[in-house]
This record gives structure tokens, sequence and C-alpha cells, in this order.
């Protein structure tokens, strides 16, 4: 049977369901090294890349990301990163395709080639050598014939809008999905979010929205400001959503990757399930149809997702076979306190304790400020001094 092309499903108003985050995942389990955050472990661990793939696909996942994130190859080699010349650019692309592919055909599932932002952009190289390294990752993606491609996490609008142009031209004219992993404050040069969605469309992006760097309830308040944007200026195009698993209303312009927790003490900040029921309410009443996850998104929360829309989208994902909604199998339990929770007031109107005594209910962001253009970002493929892990005071602008 031939499965419904991304275009389709959205032009007839069918949720897509997104995958989750694929890099936080596989660190937590020793497959992706913290800090390049690279996707070798598609050569390295297919096996372990696969199975993830699998979780999402059983929990209701009807897309399947590449994993290519950060794959570029100026990135696979940045600050002593040995991946370039390990294993290279191709080799990691092709391979994550294949994997992306082989679970999408076991069910209806699509594939979706990624790229994201790149060392070179932060190092003022230019335009030429950005989009060179899209096309690189594009030729893969082409070569393995995925159903459509996504830019994603993106600071910059420039740098999305080049992105958007180059896997246009590379790939023949392929449906592109825009992201950029801003907040509602706009992109780190000061554009708004709203001016940041009505450029990703007229670059040419068939569908826009934001992933990543914030929660739900931050990245839905953001998507709003795009979306009155895109109504003020009479565009027309498809949403998405692809927020962290994590709640961050203390996160400023830079995300998650401010707070102090990040990346190793996140844990405390993890949405509920329950979280996502309301995520994906309020995502599909604002009129987003494809509908996902980014960094700590694991397949319950997916599987949330489509428990929420079950009754709009008409599927029971496989993974919901072992959950029914809203704790009812808790009437199965032994301990009649824990039977009186299998309801859904219980949980939707549920205030989870941290369980850490004596910790602080918000954090103080770094806030260091600086982006694109700052001496401290100039990018290279020597490994890091200790200099340049003394903070900022040892740069100047």
């Amino acid at each position: 049977m031939v499965k419904k092309g991304l275009m389709e499903r959205l032009n007839s108003d069918e949720v897509v369901i997104g995958d989750g985050g694929f890099v936080f995942a596989l660190e937590k389990r020793g497959y992706v090294k913290a800090g390049p955050w690279t996707p070798e472990a598609v050569v390295e661990s297919p096996e372990a890349v696969k199975q993830l793939h699998r979780e999402f696909l059983r929990a209701g996942s009807t897309v399947m990301q590449t994993f290519t994130f950060y794959a570029s190859e100026d990135k696979l080699d940045n600050r002593g990163n040995e991946c370039a010349a390990k294993y290279g650019v191709k080799e990691i692309n092709d391979a994550a395709c294949r994997l992306a592919r082989e679970v999408a055909n076991e069910g209806d599932a699509l594939v979706a080639g990624g790229i994201s932002q790149t060392p070179a952009y932060l190092s003022g190289l230019g335009k030429e050598k950005v989009q060179a390294e899209f096309k690189k990752q594009v030729d893969s993606f082409v070569a393995n014939k995925v159903d459509f491609l996504i830019a994603e996490y993106f600071e910059h609008v420039e740098e999305i809008e080049w992105a958007i142009e180059a896997l246009k031209k590379f790939s023949g004219g392929m449906a592109v999905c825009a992201n950029m992993c801003i907040g509602e404050e706009g992109d780190m040069h000061g554009v708004s979010a709203g001016e940041c969605a009505v450029r990703m469309a007229k670059a040419g992006a068939d569908v826009v929205g934001i992933n990543c760097h914030f929660g739900p309830v931050e990245v839905m308040r953001g998507i709003r400001k795009m979306k009155e944007a895109l109504d003020k200026e009479g565009i027309k195009v498809h949403l998405m959503t692809q927020p962290l698993g994590f709640h961050t209303p203390d996160a400023k312009a830079q995300g998650f990757i401010d707070l102090p927790e990040f990346p190793f003490g996140l844990e405390p900040r993890i949405c509920t399930r329950f979280d996502m029921h309301a995520y994906a309410r309020d995502a599909y009443e604002l009129g987003v149809r494809y509908i996902g996850g980014c960094c700590g998104f694991e397949p319950y929360h997916i599987r949330a997702l489509t428990q929420e829309l079950q009754e709009e989208r008409g599927v029971i994902p496989e993974g919901s076979k072992k959950h029914l909604p809203w704790g009812s199998s808790l009437e199965l339990h032994t301990k009649p306190w824990v039977r009186a929770r299998a309801n859904r007031p219980y949980w939707e109107n549920l205030k989870p304790a941290s369980g850490r005594p004596f910790s602080s209910s918000m954090s103080n962001p770094d806030q260091w400020g600086v982006t694109a253009g700052h001496k401290a970002l100039k990018q290279h493929s020597e490994k890091t001094t200790k200099d340049e892990t003394g903070g900022l005071k040892n740069y100047t602008s």
C-alpha cells in the first residue's frame, strides 16, 4: 500500500505525530557524547538507534526523523571531534536514513531527513559555505529517498532561510518543514517570533514552527505569535511544534541551555504524561497539525499525545494497549488508595512534588548574551583549549 505523503496528510487536516528526542535519550543510555551531541551512534550502535525509533513508532509516531542532528561535516570535526575523519558525513547520514526507513516500513510512518544549525554560520563563514554543508546532507537524503525534509534547531532566522533555500534547491523541491529553537521573544538577534515565521514561509517552507530549547508551555506561546503574524500577512502555511520534554518557565532567550541544570541535572523538570495531554490539546485547538517533541521527549510522552487526540485521529497505537488513558488500569491495583486514582480528575489536577528538599523552584539562567558574530563563538577543528573553558572573561568582543 502506498503511504500518503506529508502534505497530503496535512492538507486533509490529518494530525501528524512526530517522534521525540534522540540525543538526550541516547546520551543517557551511553550511546551519545554530551558536548558535541553528534549522531555517530547510527554507525557505532545502530541497534540502539533502531530500537528508539521502534519505541516511538509503537507509541504512535507517524514520522521517523533521521538521527542526523548536528551531522553536518563542520560539526563532525568541530573542536576535536573525530567523527568527520573516522566516519564522514555521508556514512553517518546514509546509515541514519537506512535505520529510519527500516522502522518506518514497519508501520504507517514517513521518513524525514533533518538538518540543523552549523558551526560555519556561528563562525561567520557566509551563505555559500553554510549551504555547502547542508548540501552534503541533502545529497544523502535524496539518494536514500526520504519522504520530506526538516530544518530544525536554528537560533537565527537568517541561517534557517539559507537552510530552507538549500533544502528546496538540492532536493528538487521536496516538502520542507522549518523549525526554530526560539521562544516568544524571537531569535538570538532580536527578530520577533512572528517575523521569523513570516520569513520562513516566504523562504519556501511548507510547514513552520518551533522545536527544542523551551518546554510545551513556552513553545505554545511562541507558536501563537507565529500564527498571529502569518494570519496578519495572509500567509497560509501549516504549523508544527516539537518542544522539550522539560518545564522551562525560568528560561530566557537562549532557552534551557542557559539553565544551570543543563545538560545533566534536568530530571526534576521532566514533564508528566498529563502535561503532554494538555500540550496536545492546546496545539490541536490552535490549528497545529504536526505535533511532536524534542529533547527529553520519551516514547511515553508521544503516547500521551496520541491518547489525547485519539478521537480526532481514530487511531490507537500498539503502545496504548498496555496503558489505558487517565490511569484507568489502576482499577486492577491491590491497594485501595491507588485504585482511587483511576480517574481523570486526579491526574489532570495533580501538582507533582519534586521530592528534592531545599531545592529552589526556579533557576537563575546564565544569560551570557553572545550569539553569531561574537568572538567566543568562532569554531575550529582543533580541540578546545583550557583558556576557552574559562568563561567569557577570556574573550573580547
